[in-house]
């Protein structure tokens, strides 16, 4: 007896793929892979296939992406494609500024919504799209890649076998040094260190840090942060010097429910001596964790030392020996597709998708707050939003 193959073709408007993250994270990485799998599997018999069309500002970008990803379709006119019933999907990597409107148009014409974070400038503008969506009832997600990192998967296992028992504390440090551009390029866009242009490094990584912890270790109850601008010139694009007027630093520290403490450095000006760019270190009554973008090592409690404070002698503990590396116990893909799989059934299948807009929203919130908390030199309560 024959099998019949069913096959979903999911049409997904991409606008803003010509980004650094676009291209690579979500056209590169995700979308194209995906599709040259030959789909989403949901069984033997049944595949999702996504179906995008490229859309940005730039012809020559998309031209020379086309080429490079063999993905054909692209247009400079988001309008035409907005009203084509083939494309049941719109998502958005643009600069957070030129997101809302868009999304706007894109909720109008009936489309189902994924998009990076920050998803909105304001806790306001996002919670209005969340609400678009919901009127509209069209379905809808943000990016929250790093719940899929390998690394962050390993801390959740362990926090689901108990092995940190009760959670006391989460360290985090982010970053490297982003070339200022006089001698060697910078490796980041400029925009970035523009706040007229809406960057910062507190709206960037506060969302990020946001949905780490309400995941993880607790919603986060308040903030306090302290921002700096610690460069205060760079070049641009083009070998221009320009001013900075976003923070390119940030220090934030969390209360989170149930009595954990969290803070996270956040920065663009620092040098990497750690493990990778990202570690978050996990202190809990019966063992410690710290766990990278990929590796995650443990120190139970019966493998804890007991240093003695002695300034005088050379330290006799060799610290980093009583840490043991965690197994790969699992196959790990890229987070971002992972997270596009996931969407994609949402939409086909409506499984559950609990990384919403308003998810969006909470990040958007946290960065705002955040940036409160340093212009009142204050705590900032963090309450659940309407």
């Amino acid at each position: 007896m024959t099998e019949f193959i069913t096959i979903h073709h999911v049409g997904i408007i991409m606008n803003g793929v010509t980004g650094r993250m676009g291209t690579n994270q979500h056209l590169i990485r995700s979308i194209a892979v995906i599709m040259a799998n030959g789909g989403v599997k949901l069984s033997d018999t049944e595949y999702i296939m996504p179906d995008p069309v490229l859309v940005g500002r730039n012809e020559a970008k998309l031209q020379q992406l086309a080429a490079r990803t063999g993905i054909t379709k692209y247009t400079t006119d988001l309008g035409s494609v907005l009203s084509d019933p083939t494309y049941t999907v719109y998502f958005d990597a643009q600069t957070t500024g030129r997101r809302a409107a868009d999304v706007k148009q894109a909720v109008k014409a009936g489309k189902h919504i994924y998009c990076e974070k920050p998803v909105a400038t304001s806790t306001a503008a996002a919670m209005e799209l969340y609400r678009l969506c919901k009127i509209a009832g069209v379905k809808h997600g943000v990016v929250q890649d790093k719940l899929w990192l390998p690394g962050l998967l390993k801390l959740k296992r362990l926090i689901q076998n108990d092995f940190f028992g009760r959670i006391l504390s989460v360290r985090g440090e982010f970053g490297y040094w982003v070339f200022e551009g006089q001698t060697i390029p910078a490796q980041r866009p400029s925009w970035n260190y523009r706040k007229e242009d809406d960057g910062g490094i507190i709206m960037d990584m506060l969302c990020h840090w946001r949905y780490v912890l309400d995941n993880l270790f607790g919603g986060v109850k308040a903030v306090s942060c302290l921002g700096a601008t610690h460069i205060g010139e760079r070049i641009d694009e083009q070998g221009n010097p320009y001013a900075c007027t976003a923070d390119d630093a940030a220090y934030a520290t969390f209360e989170l429910e149930g009595g954990v403490i969290a803070h996270f450095n956040s920065s663009w000006t620092v040098r990497v001596r750690r493990d990778d760019l990202l570690s978050i270190q996990v202190d809990g009554t019966k063992g410690s964790a710290v766990a990278g973008l990929r590796d995650c090592f443990t120190q139970h409690y019966g493998n804890t030392p007991r240093p003695v404070w002695n300034p005088d002698v050379e330290q006799p503990i060799r610290f980093f020996d009583g840490w043991s590396k965690m197994p790969e116990q699992e196959t790990y893909d890229n987070a971002f597709k992972v997270q596009w799989e996931l969407f994609l059934r949402h939409v086909v299948k409506n499984e559950p998708f609990p990384w919403d807009l308003k998810a969006g929203a909470r990040g958007v919130q946290l960065a705002e707050k955040g940036l409160e908390s340093w212009a009142k030199r204050c705590w900032v309560d963090v309450p659940e939003l309407e």
